[in-house]
């Protein structure tokens, strides 16, 4: 199996989320080349051909260019996959490759086991598995599902890349900053984050007090800023903050696809859940199986004891 991924690049310089691409490759056994429109001065790290096509020349973003260098590229790998993130630049570029290659489109894939392509149904809370019919195939991935450090550096072959360049429809202008977060969970060493089983919004409090007392910041799962229980500000997933504290702890939070991309990169995870049979289990280091609201009062006495 070879795959050709395609890296992002923001002001010249390569996207971190790019190396996820990489750690995809390597849980699916694959070979693979890189695509990249940038410069030499920002590449991935990988001992593979990198298809280079020139930033000043093919622009930071042109959807029509960008899409007929990944072609060019696809023509001399011939690869079995095309693989994005599934990001803005992924969102509009994967099916417009998808359709001229008249290859299947697999969006937000999780996992992939033995050929078939996990991605999540049921507003995340299920996993369904799926195995394109055609010969090739295109797929974007969800950010944070596949661990970037478990992979190794290297040096790219560079294989300059170049077409006839023709007038886009698109004009790219440039970015437009979003709105600072009242929450910057991103740069947290621990993140204390509840989910639906705390109860109700009048127990979030507590957890906040476990967050104080750890010296750490509060977030939350997606259903608790449903509800109305913490702003979106403090929310942990792929449509929050993707973060990776040193120290996760997530408190009555069941493990929903979205949220575990939100914080799998975690260096140290503990989930306390009353089901030892939650998903979050999966990834936890430590699962404590307790109801959330008694044990946390007596973990928040014992750090007191420490302090």
């Amino acid at each position: 199996m070879k795959f050709l991924l395609v890296a992002e690049s923001r002001d010249g310089k390569l996207c971190d989320v790019s190396h996820e691409l990489l750690a995809f490759a390597a849980e699916a056994g694959a070979e693979y080349a890189y695509f990249q429109v940038g410069s030499e001065e920002s590449l991935p790290c990988c001992d593979a051909t990198l298809y280079l096509a020139d930033r000043e020349r093919y622009g930071e973003y042109s959807p029509d260019l960008h899409k007929e260098l990944i072609l060019a590229a696809v023509e001399w790998e011939q690869p079995d996959a095309v693989v994005f993130m599934h990001s803005s630049y992924g969102w509009d570029l994967a099916p417009r490759v998808a359709v001229a290659l008249q290859a299947a489109q697999v969006s937000e894939v999780v996992a992939i086991n033995d050929g078939e392509y996990e991605v999540g149904c049921c507003n995340g809370k299920m996993r369904r598995s799926v195995k394109p019919t055609t010969p090739r195939v295109v797929l974007t991935l969800q950010s944070g599902a596949f661990n970037q450090k478990e992979v190794s550096g290297g040096t790219p072959q560079i294989v300059p890349l170049e077409i006839e360049k023709a007038g886009g429809q698109i004009d790219f202008i440039g970015y437009e900053e979003a709105e600072k977060k009242s929450v910057d969970l991103t740069r947290a060493d621990i993140v204390v984050s509840a989910g639906r089983g705390v109860g109700k919004k009048e127990n979030v409090p507590l957890i906040a007090d476990l967050a104080r007392a750890l010296g750490g910041e509060l977030g939350g799962s997606r259903p608790v800023v449903d509800a109305g229980w913490l702003d979106h500000s403090h929310q942990v997933g792929t449509t929050g903050q993707v973060v990776s504290p040193k120290l996760y702890m997530a408190c009555g939070i069941s493990g929903a696809i979205q949220h575990v991309a939100g914080m799998k990169r975690s260096e140290f995870v503990v989930a306390i859940n009353k089901d030892r049979d939650a998903p979050i289990g999966e990834i936890a280091d430590v699962l404590v199986v307790a109801d959330v609201m008694q044990f946390v009062p007596a973990l928040i006495a014992r750090i007191g004891q420490q302090a």
